[in-house]
């Protein structure tokens, strides 16, 4: 793309946006989608820690992270025992 339509389809972005106004809402609940995740893969590092000296092992992924992140502690625990009696 030439460099000038770039920055005409840039331009109008921010007019645009200035003009109607950002939406918050959105941008807000994908905020808090985000810290949830990682707030999750924090959980499973320190599980994955303390859980080395007694051989759980829970992988740090986008699926593992959401469930211990939306859910909390007792996520972490689900996904505990389904690491120990399932898998």
């Amino acid at each position: 793309m030439e460099p000038i339509i770039v920055v005409a389809i840039l331009g109008f972005i921010i007019l645009l946006l200035l003009f109607v106004g950002s939406p918050s809402r959105p941008l807000r609940f994908i905020s808090q989608g985000v810290v949830k995740l990682v707030i999750g893969a924090l959980f499973l590092f320190f599980l994955n820690i303390i859980g080395n000296q007694f051989g759980i092992h829970v992988p740090i992924n986008l699926i593992t992270s959401a469930v211990s992140g939306l859910l909390g502690i007792p996520g972490v625990l689900a996904l505990v025992a389904i690491e120990m009696y399932i898998i």
